[in-house]
């Protein structure tokens, strides 16, 4: 892989760094006797904006900690650099994956490359996923922190530098209040993930576990996964590996996309149209998962027949006046709980070699006001998700994904996914941020 490639310059100098910095005590654990003898993998808290829906990681190093996560964006950006940063040049190992970089049509008309006092200073570009601006600007290297963990606990915290790009301040409009830039976490060299498992010689793989409320988690470079119940649930993802999915290919980005083979309300296969759910050679079509989208959008010929299907599977529930975006609401008071949500028809993503992913109330409706509770899904058209120009035809959106761990396999380009941890008595937000003592 380019990853693999790219990582053997850096990887001496990570050594020496790091060598440098654990004497340094700067992320050297509370006990030395505790250190790894070997790096762990990391872990870093994932939270929920309430005013935008969107999802930020804290794991910017120093100042403003925060960054919008974009699991289909390709690089690491942040707004207003410190006047002074390293500009990495033209030719340079680094700029090779920044140059590789499947940028959105938006960027093709950017300038390239930039000079800068007669200098060819490789140009990166920093994309806003949620609006769709797209700028040509300066690749840099940016201080990332986070903590080693056990998938258990944080252990002790380490710093480090990535590729990634300075971008002008005004990319931040329209991103949650306070954020300082986008982690990218898709299938390409600059991502955060890939970065990570080059510089710490980790696993290229990642779990993520969107929260409701409260913190929620990304683990990055293998390991085990706990969260906190009753009983505790250990190791979650060694058991999720067991079964994974293969990502569906895309010649038009390195987003993470799958294969829908149909969907089925209360276990009846909605009627769609054939083909459906099948991608062109343009990469016109397919799922992909989207933390930029907040609520799962559909094609048109696919909305409707899924609407109607739950329509009639929940006619004897009072409906309430339409909330936008949503076309289909409810009475809140005519509705009662269950440990999964609301007790309405389940809703089955019908997927390879026979899984099913099934969104019951919890996943499938969303409360708008005390008196309201909607479906939970629009219509493509009807979605503001720029970052797929490539129009899938599902875009599996962040409620949906809420509260399920995704484990996101890099190197055998596969993905698994525990289904609602409701289910299990737990919650994407039980896992344990207080440090271990080992």
């Amino acid at each position: 892989m380019q990853a693999r490639d790219m990582s053997q310059r850096r990887r001496g100098a990570a050594a020496a760094l790091l060598a440098l910095v654990v004497l340094l005590g700067s992320t050297s654990p509370p006990n030395a006797a505790a250190q790894p003898s070997s790096w762990s993998p990391l872990v870093a808290r994932v939270n929920k904006d309430a005013s935008t829906s969107l999802y930020t990681i804290a794991i910017k190093d120093g100042g403003v900690p925060l960054l919008l996560l974009d699991l289909a964006g390709p690089m690491i950006w942040i707004a207003n650099c410190p006047c002074r940063h390293r500009a990495i040049e033209c030719g340079s190992n680094d700029c090779l994956g920044i140059s590789n970089m499947f940028a959105p049509d938006i960027c093709a008309g950017a300038e390239w490359p930039v000079q800068v006092q007669g200098r060819c200073i490789c140009t990166a570009m920093p994309y806003n996923p949620v609006d769709g601006r797209c700028v040509a600007a300066q690749a840099t290297t940016i201080s990332v922190a986070a903590n080693a963990t056990d998938g258990r606990n944080p252990l002790f915290p380490v710093s480090f530098p990535v590729v990634g790009s300075c971008a002008p301040g005004e990319l931040l409009a329209s991103l949650p209040a306070g954020v300082a830039g986008v982690a990218g976490l898709a299938r390409l060299p600059n991502s955060l993930p890939l970065q990570v498992a080059n510089w710490f010689r980790l696993k290229q793989e990642f779990a993520l576990c969107l929260p409701r409320g409260g913190d929620g988690v990304a683990i990055f470079g293998g390991g085990p996964f706990q969260l906190l119940a009753a009983p505790t649930v250990e190791e979650l993802a060694d058991n999720l590996r067991k079964n994974p999915l293969p990502f569906l290919f895309n010649p038009k980005n390195r987003a993470y996309y799958f294969t829908i083979t149909g969907i089925a309300v209360n276990q009846q296969r909605v009627p769609t149209p054939s083909g459906a759910f099948g991608m062109d050679w343009r990469g016109q079509g397919g799922a992909a998962f989207s933390t930029v989208t907040p609520y799962t959008a559909l094609r048109w010929d696919i909305y409707w027949p899924l609407r109607n299907a739950f329509d009639a599977a929940t006619s004897g529930i009072a409906r309430a006046d339409k909330v936008a975006p949503f076309d289909m609401c409810y009475q809140a008071s005519e509705l009662t709980m269950t440990r999964v949500g609301y007790a309405v028809a389940s809703i089955d993503l019908m997927l390879d070699g026979g899984q099913n992913w099934t969104l019951p109330g919890a996943s499938s409706l969303v409360q708008v006001n005390d008196q309201t509770v909607c479906f939970a899904f629009v219509q493509t058209a009807a979605s503001s998700a720029p970052a797929h120009a490539e129009s899938p035809a599902v875009i599996l959106g962040g409620h949906q994904l809420e509260d399920n761990l995704l484990l996101f396999d890099l190197d055998k380009d596969t993905f698994a996914f525990s289904g609602l941890l409701l289910g299990i008595g737990t919650t994407c937000s039980n896992f344990d941020f207080s440090m271990g003592s080992s």
